[in-house]
Order: C-alpha cells, then sequence, then structure tokens
C-alpha cells in the first residue's frame, strides 16, 4: 500500500478552498518541522519586500565568512563549499537570475580576495571556476540590457583574476 501524493496544480486548487485561519495553521504546522520552511517563510514575510537589503546582507554575511576562512587547504574548500551553499539556499528564496548572478559575482570577488592565489589544491580552483561557468551561463539568460549590464562586471571580475591568478585562462571563460 502507497501513500497518493498530489501535485502541485491539486494543492493550489484545495488550498484555495480553505479558510484564512486554516491556512495559517497549515503554514506554521509546515515551518515547525524544516528549518529551510521557516526561513523561506521569514524571507517572505519580512524581507520580500526589500530584496535590495537583503541581497546586501547576505554579500556581508558571505564577506565575513570569507574573512574567517582557515589557512590549510583541505578546510578552506570546505567553507567555500558552505557559503556556496548559504548563497544558493538564500537565491533559492529570492528566485531571480540578477539575484544569483549579484551574488556569485560577490562570491567570485570575495574568492580574490581572501583566498590563497598559489595555490595548488584542486578542489579550491574547481569551486572557482564552477562559479564562473555559472555566472557565464545565467548572464546568457537574461534580457539583452541586462546582459549587457552583467557582462560588464563579469570580464572585469575576468581581468581581476587573470592579474592575480596564474593558473586562470581568460579567454576560456569570456562571454
Amino acid at each position: 500500500m502507497s501513500i497518493a501524493t498530489y501535485g502541485l496544480q491539486q494543492i493550489k486548487k484545495e488550498l484555495q478552498h480553505l479558510p484564512q485561519e486554516q491556512l495559517a495553521e497549515l503554514a506554521l504546522r509546515l515551518i515547525r518541522y524544516k528549518k529551510e520552511n521557516k526561513e523561506l517563510l521569514a524571507y517572505l514575510l519580512f524581507e520580500a519586500n526589500n530584496e535590495h537589503d537583503f541581497i546586501e546582507s547576505i554579500k556581508a554575511e558571505a564577506g565575513f565568512m570569507f574573512s574567517q576562512l582557515p589557512a590549510q587547504s583541505y578546510f578552506t574548500a570546505k567553507g567555500l563549499r558552505k557559503i556556496l551553499k548559504m548563497l544558493t539556499k538564500y537565491t533559492k528564496f529570492i528566485g531571480t537570475k540578477p539575484a544569483e548572478i549579484e551574488l556569485l559575482l560577490n562570491f567570485c570577488q570575495n574568492y580574490l580576495q581572501y583566498v590563497v592565489r598559489q595555490t595548488s589544491y584542486k578542489p579550491i580552483r574547481l569551486i572557482f571556476t564552477r562559479q564562473l561557468e555559472k555566472v557565464k551561463g545565467s548572464i546568457g539568460k537574461l534580457h539583452e540590457d541586462l546582459q549587457f549590464d552583467y557582462s560588464q562586471d563579469y570580464n572585469a571580475l575576468l581581468d581581476n583574476a587573470e592579474d592575480k591568478l596564474t593558473w586562470i585562462n581568460k579567454k576560456s571563460y569570456l562571454l
């Protein structure tokens, strides 16, 4: 015997028929079980109306986390993954490509500022190159005006990366 699962449309129709008190009760019950659900609801209730300030606070938190990275390569890679996990979570909350690009560009800039440049530890290098590829792909999905703005920031980041990192090949990542 298996439990029936319902699609998003069926759940949406059913939720439209429920009274407001019952909806609030269901929401509270949902957020009781998962921390991420609670954080998402808190974002939607308190932060969604001021997206710019929320993004700036995320950047500040990421910058602080970068400043606390340990010196050992293995632990640096773990710290970078933790920062990326946080950025991914908040990017899902915000739900827009420009916010994702802005946060990833900020991640890459912080990487260039805080991570040891001469590292030969491949996972640390791969983290940076994957984020460059992700930004490059996301910029291509935007409207032309936004593409132009973000491509300038991206190209400036690539120039900076080529100056600071001996192992990066700028031509591989150009738009």
